[in-house]
Formats: structure tokens, sequence, C-alpha cells
């Protein structure tokens, strides 16, 4: 039997259960095209259930002191450090991500199970807090209470990472929770129910169920939850939203990106080059923030190209076991094809490619890291979400042209300003329509910062003080003085 397969992935009420489900998710290495493991799926029945376990956990969890909340997420982090070698290696393989890559996924969700630890034991503290009102006749108090059971649908592109932006901050708040990761990378959420049961988390308090469309429709339509939480796609998230509607439940959502790095003349040269590579090549292109826009004032434009493709040149696509890689594979079949067409719209358009626009030969969904430049906005390779390695350029002359370049887009997740002038940075960036924008720095998301995005990126935020308020609700009382 393969090690991988779990023909109980299904966690429902503390106890792993065989998916029920009709469909069973054959699992892909993306740098081999060979299936790695079989992972049976869930049932809509077992959907409801777990939902109802959910509900059943959640007033005496959310009962708990703050202060005991915290020693469970505490746990959920040692949980995940005690495994980091397993995991590492199983993001490698489902996901195909480089050896450094995958370390730096599950360091990140170790810290965010670490600060909303640290936020659960301060909760308490914080409550009750008096208001004034009117003349003084009356008298306010404010608390901030879980929300209540909720549904958590996370993507395939950062397995573990994007499922503790949620699960931590869920629990902290004292809400119980139904996760459903993707169908695609489903293996390293599956540690969490193992972590569950060995920390003896109160049963129903996490839940975990699998599948693919079917089983986030199940989801969504559970009537005993109170929220649905999704990152992903645009397309996938107004389905979510469209859903949750129709019970008037709120909305957390995640959306797509197409973010711009602008680099002004008087940008140090070495570090544009790492932080525009490192903004499109990370992950192979697979990231919501995911800088595919660059902005390069016209005076050093021709310096800048030429030392991207010169860095790219030296890039080593392939195996993430390989003694040296800088990029991996794409991680499904589906978004291999999703780049190759875009690809071929460049190639029909007549886009200038400085370096790739292709698929690699041999198996395995690898593409070259892909340079146009000079596209024009009007094109697809400049305005839409590729998700891809793939980098579109434009040159601007003035930073009222950088910022209209900047802001001409439907999305407004995120940016990366490069610049020799902090003052003129700030201003930039005080201009830019983004949710997160970096200056001067590769991109990097701590636990306490702020994460989501404006216009078509989403609605809500993640992480820092924001992402716990957003699983609570605020209860005003008013009584007489």
């Amino acid at each position: 039997m393969n090690p991988f397969d779990r023909n109980e992935s299904t966690f429902i009420n503390g106890a792993w259960e065989v998916g029920l489900g009709a469909a069973v998710l054959d699992v892909i290495d993306p740098a081999t095209e060979r299936s790695v493991a079989r992972v049976g799926t869930t049932s809509s029945e077992q959907v409801n259930r777990a939902a109802a376990a959910a509900a059943r956990a959640f007033e005496p969890w959310s009962g708990l002191p703050g202060e005991t909340r915290a020693r469970y997420l505490r746990d959920f982090a040692r949980g995940l450090e005690s495994r980091a070698p397993d995991l590492i290696t199983l993001q490698m393989i489902n996901s195909g991500k480089p050896r450094l890559e995958a370390s730096i996924d599950l360091a990140d969700a170790i810290a965010t199970f670490d600060y909303y630890a640290d936020l659960a034991e301060q909760m308490d503290r914080g409550q009750d807090a008096e208001t004034i009102l009117g003349e003084g006749a009356h008298k306010g108090r404010v608390r901030h209470e879980a929300i209540g059971p909720v549904g958590l649908i996370v993507p395939w592109n950062f397995p573990l990472v994007t499922s503790a932006w949620k699960i931590a901050p869920a629990l902290a708040a004292g809400c119980t929770v139904v996760l459903k990761p993707s169908e695609f990378t489903p293996l390293a959420e599956l540690s969490y129910g193992d972590i569950a049961k060995e920390i003896g988390l109160p049963a129903g308090v996490l839940n975990i169920v699998t599948g693919a469309a079917e089983v986030g429709k199940a989801l969504t339509s559970a009537r005993p939850l109170r929220k649905i939480s999704f990152t992903g796609s645009n397309a996938a998230g107004s389905k979510v939203m469209a859903a949750a509607a129709a019970r008037g439940l709120p909305v957390a959502l995640e959306l797509g990106g197409k973010s711009a790095i602008v680099v002004t003349e008087d940008a140090d040269l070495d570090l544009a080059v790492e932080c525009v590579t490192a903004g499109i090549f990370f992950n192979a292109g697979q990231v919501c923030s995911a800088t595919s826009r660059l902005i390069v004032h016209g005076k050093i434009e021709s310096k800048l190209l030429e030392a991207l493709a010169e860095r790219v040149r030296g890039m080593t696509v392939g195996s993430p076991f390989a003694e040296t890689c800088d990029m991996g594979p794409l991680t499904t079949s589906a978004q291999l094809r999703k780049v190759e067409a875009y690809f071929a719209t460049a190639r029909d358009e007549g886009c200038d490619c400085l370096i790739g626009g292709h698929r690699l030969d041999g198996c395995g969904y690898f593409v070259a890291p892909t340079i146009y430049r000079d596209v024009d906005p009007a094109s697809p390779i400049w305005s839409e979400e590729i998700f891809g390695p793939v980098l579109a350029t434009r040159r601007f002359d003035s930073d009222a042209e950088a910022i209209a370049l900047a802001n001409d887009s439907e999305f407004g997740l995120a940016a990366s300003i490069v610049s020799g002038d902090p003052d003129r940075a700030n201003r930039l960036a005080r201009r830019i329509e983004a949710g997160h924008i970096w200056i001067n720095t590769p991109q990097i998301v701590y636990p306490q910062s702020a994460w989501g995005g404006f216009k078509s990126s989403g609605i809500g935020r993640e992480l820092g003080p924001w992402g716990l308020a957003s699983y609570q609700g605020v209860k005003h009382v008013t009584s007489a003085s």
C-alpha cells in the first residue's frame, strides 16, 4: 500500500472516517506526473455531520478561557515542528516546491499558530471595555465574541499556510471549524487532524472534509455554519459568495491578483533584480500576490531587463529533489494547460518574448521562466492573472504614469516598489491601490501583517488582529447608569 494513501481521510468529531463520497482523489507528483496517493472523499452526509459536530462543540470551546485555547494553538505549532521533515518532503512531492520554499511554508504555518496563541492569551483582558454614551444616563460595554462554527476552504498553491491563516485565528477567537483542503493537495492538511488527536483537542472543534467542488458546495450549504472563509480563484469565489448570500452568511474572500512592481531610475539594480525575480518566480509564479507586471523607469529599462534575463538564464528549473533547484514545476496539469494557453496567446499577439515562453521538454509540469517586454496593456498577458512564472513589462517616464499603470487593473491585492528615495517610494505606496505593499524588499508576510486586497481581490483581511476580528462579532451592552 502506498504510504501516502489515506482511505480514512474525513475527520469528524475527533475521529477519522472512511470517506463515503463517490469520487477518489488521485494525488499527482507534478515533477513526475505519477500518482503518489489515492485519497477518499467526503460525502454530503458526512459534510453535514461535520458541520453538526462543529456546532455541538462551539459552546464549550468558545466558553474556555483564552489562555486554554492558546495552549492548544501552541500544541498545534509544536505538532507541526515535530513533523517538519515529513511535511517538507510531502510538500515537495505533492506541490512541486523546492526544499527551501517548502521549509518557508512550514515555518510560516508554525509562526501563525504561535502568534494567535499570543492573541488568545490576551483576549479575555480586553472584554467588557466601557464606552461613553450620551450625557451619562446610560453606560455601555463592548464584547468581542466568536461568531460560531465556520467553514474554511483553502487552495492548492500554499497547503499548510493558507489553512493555518484560517484555522489559528478561528480557534483563537473561539470558533469551531470545518476545513476543506484542495482536492489537488489534500495530504498536508490531513496532518492537522492527526495533530488534533495527538494533543487531545476537544472533539468537533476541528473537522476536515476532502473532495472537489461538490464537497465545497455541500460545505457552503451546511446550515449549522455561520461564516465561510475562502481563498482561491475569483470564479470559485463568486460561487461561494452566491451560496452564502442565499442564507445571508458573512464571507471572507481572498481572491486573485495581477500585482505591479514599480522600479524607479534611482533603484539599486541588484536589489531590483532580486525583488522582481522573487516576486514572479517563487512557487513557479503560483502566488496570488505575484508581481507579474513590471513597471520600470525608461532610464534603466534596458539595463534591468538585461540583468533579469541573465538571472533567468542562470536559474535551475527541475525536480525539487535535485541538488540545486531554483524553480519547480507547476502544481497541476490544469494549471500547465492554462499557462501554455497564455504562451499561445502571446505568440498570436506577437509579444516580444525576452526569454522563455514555452513548456520544458520531458515529463513533469515544467515551464520556462518567462519575460515579455513592452506588453500592450490591452493584452491578456498584461491584464489577466496567469498564475505562472510569466512577467510582463512596461516602461514609464513619470511617477504619475507609473501609478496609472499600476492601478489600471481590476485587482488590488499587492504591489512592490524598488526605489533609492524612501520619500518617493512612500508617496507611490500611498497612491497605489493595493492591500499590501512592499518597499525595497522581496515579498515576505508576517503573521502580524494584514493580508487582503481592494477591488476584485476579495473581501476582508486575514492575519494580524484583523484576522482574529474576522471570526468575532461585536456585542454592545447598554444599561442604566
